[in-house]
Parts: structure tokens; C-alpha cells; sequence
């Protein structure tokens, strides 16, 4: 025998809760977020080659994109293009480290004594807005066309946001915080670790984020001059060679290596700022 399953009625203006059991779930917003992360791209790129293909553009200044990677693909197989950029992420990677803690440090002693913030004020200040590539010809001049050169150039551009972020950051830290640690008799080390740092954290963050960025700009523009190697080298070189694809290659690969920068700092954010994450 078969039975017959009634469900009870519902009154006017309440929904069926077996109906709405019976929808599909929706898309989640970080898939969203994902998948519009993707298709942006994509979808700029189909336009640029029909761009091309109907000669909206000139293909002698925006070829295809379709001829920039099988160029792409080309430059990797001969290892040209994987020896410069593995050069340029060298020099990034330590000029990364020789701005961030001397900046990190000085950040925080700024925002932590008002003797120190008054002596070293002026001096950031006054020299941040200097354009960091006009400083390319001194730098040259002092650490010659070497390595130390193309290194010093990115501790300069990583130095400037982290060392300003990390003091506004200490500055913003309520001062109940530092009331309750000398309750405590916390040395100065203490009050460091567990007080300044945490509380500037989010701003750190930021500086570091930024100072990244421009680090990966000025490499690239140190490279241009006195550089044998490097991706800056290398679109410099196919500019006199009138080589346009190998120029967009360049900078494609740049743009993806600040991506995945981008991506990276996010995750270590998250994980040092968990009460950030979900904003």
C-alpha cells in the first residue's frame, strides 16, 4: 500500500520551510569574488585580441595577446625568460628583507618615544616625497652597477611606507594598553612584543604591502640602467631591438609576480590579523 505524505498547511505569509529546503544552495561570496577575479582578465584579454583582429588597434604597439604569450612560451623554453626572472626576484627578495627591518624598527621606536619621533620626523618626511628613480644616478655613483645597487634600490622603496605605516600604527594604539603593561612592570622589550607590535600590526601590514609594490617598480627600473640580467634588463633590451612581444612579456611577468605578492602578503595578513579576515 502506498501512503500519501500531507504536509500541514501554512498560514498567509509564512514560507514553506520543505520548499525552501528544496532550492539550490546559492554561490558563496568568495567564490563570487574568485570567479570574478578570473573572468575580469579573461574577459580584457578577448577584447584586446578581437581588438586586434578587426585592427581597431595598431598591432605594431598592442599585438595580440595570442603572439605575446606564444612569445611568452618561447622565452621559456630557451630558459631566457626563467634566468631573468629568477635574477630580478633575487635582488627583490633581499632588498625586501634590508628595507623592512630597519624600517619595522625605526617605525615603532617613532611611535613609541616622542624624543625619537621629533629627531626622525622631519627626516622622513622630508625625504619620502624625493622621486626614489631620481636617486638611481647616486646610487649608482656610491655602490657602482653591481648587485649592491639594484639590492639598495628596493630596501629604499620597501624603507619609506614601512617605517611611516608602522609609526602612525604605534601612534593610534590607545594608551590604556601601554597603562596596563607598566601596571604589570613590563620592561621595554615587553612592551614591544606584546603592546606595539600586535597593536600596529594592521598598519604594518599596510606598509609592507606597499612597500613590496614599489619595490618591484624600482627594481625594474634599476635594471634598465647598468644591468646586464633582470626582467627590467630585459624589456629595456627589447626596446632597442624594437621586439614589442618580448616588452609585453616583461611586463605581463612582472604584473603576475605582483599578483602573487599580493596574494601571499593577504595570507600572511590574514593569519596575523585572524580578526581582519573577514572584511
Amino acid at each position: 500500500m502506498s501512503e500519501t505524505i500531507h504536509r500541514p498547511p501554512t498560514s498567509a505569509g509564512q514560507p514553506d520551510p520543505v520548499a525552501g529546503m528544496e532550492k539550490k544552495p546559492r554561490m558563496n561570496r568568495r567564490t563570487q569574488e574568485r570567479l570574478l577575479a578570473i573572468g575580469t582578465p579573461l574577459v580584457l584579454l578577448a577584447l584586446w585580441e578581437l581588438a586586434v583582429a578587426t585592427n581597431v588597434i595598431d598591432a605594431r604597439f598592442f599585438p595580440a595577446p595570442s603572439s605575446i604569450f606564444s612569445r611568452m612560451f618561447d622565452l621559456a623554453s630557451s630558459g631566457e625568460l626563467l634566468g631573468h626572472t629568477f635574477v630580478s626576484l633575487r635582488r627583490l627578495f633581499f632588498g625586501f628583507w634590508l628595507g623592512l627591518l630597519p624600517g619595522l624598527l625605526l617605525g615603532v621606536l617613532m611611535g613609541l618615544f616622542r624624543p625619537i619621533r621629533a629627531a626622525l620626523s622631519p627626516l622622513v618626511s622630508g625625504t619620502y616625497p624625493i622621486p626614489k628613480s631620481a636617486l638611481l644616478p647616486l646610487i649608482l655613483l656610491i655602490f657602482g652597477l653591481g648587485e649592491a645597487s639594484k639590492i639598495v634600490m628596493v630596501a629604499i622603496g620597501v624603507f619609506y611606507p614601512v617605517v611611516m605605516n608602522t609609526a602612525s600604527g604605534v601612534l593610534q594604539i590607545q594608551s590604556i594598553y601601554y597603562d596596563v603593561a607598566d601596571n604589570f612592570g613590563a620592561g621595554r622589550a615587553q612592551v614591544f612584543r606584546t603592546v606595539a607590535l600586535p597593536g600596529a600590526m594592521p598598519s604594518i601590514m599596510t606598509g609592507v604591502e606597499l612597500g613590496a609594490g614599489l619595490g618591484l617598480i624600482l627594481i625594474a627600473i634599476a635594471e634598465m640602467v647598468g644591468a646586464s640580467s633582470g626582467l627590467g634588463y630585459m624589456i629595456w633590451n627589447a626596446w632597442q631591438l624594437y621586439s614589442v612581444e618580448t616588452m609585453y612579456v616583461g611586463l605581463l611577468v612582472i604584473a603576475i609576480i605582483g599578483y602573487i605578492l599580493s596574494l601571499f602578503l593577504n595570507e600572511v595578513s590574514r593569519r596575523l590579523i585572524p580578526w581582519r579576515s573577514d572584511r
